[in-house]
């Protein structure tokens, strides 16, 4: 159970799973708007003139970035359909526990495609190495807020 946050005040368990669930639910549905919207825009890209003129590079990057916007959407989708086939055989903690390790991993993928729609931006409207440096910059400030903030914020209240 140590996936699952503490009880607030008298709540019973069942009461506790189904909150858990439920703001698991919430945040899941902000993650999956972003990575819908950069799918649809990633999936339109591949239909303009511009991109008919893109190097191998730009046009493996955009493929790469392409399937982590799948995977990404795969992984915070699947709690839901897990929860529909599951719910009424009693494995909600099962699948919150579950539901978060998808969560995450989905996170990573869509940091991923963030960073991946960023550096074919910028290989379009600057290439070389600004391009690059612009993509790396764009990789730290997610990986930075996104799990390194939380990490040092867990870690801080552990030492507590």
């Amino acid at each position: 159970m140590e996936d699952l946050p503490p009880p607030i005040s008298d709540e019973t368990p069942n009461a506790r799973l189904a909150r858990n669930f439920s703001e698991l639910l919430q945040e899941l549905r902000v993650q999956q708007a972003g990575v819908q919207i950069l799918f649809a825009f990633l999936l339109a890209v591949v239909f303009t003139n511009v991109y008919a003129e893109q190097s191998t590079y730009v046009r493996a990057l955009h493929l790469g970035t392409v399937l982590c916007a799948a995977a990404s959407s795969a992984l915070l989708i699947a709690p839901a359909v897990w929860h529909r086939i599951l719910f009424r055989h009693r494995r909600r903690e099962d699948i919150i526990r579950q539901a978060n390790r998808c969560a995450l991993a989905g996170s990573a993928f869509l940091a991923a495609t963030m960073v991946g729609t960023v550096l074919i931006v910028a290989e379009v409207a600057v290439g070389g190495w600004g391009a690059k440096l612009i993509g790396a910059l764009t990789a730290l400030v997610f990986v930075g807020l996104w799990f390194v903030v939380p990490f040092l914020l867990r870690r801080d209240d552990e030492l507590r």
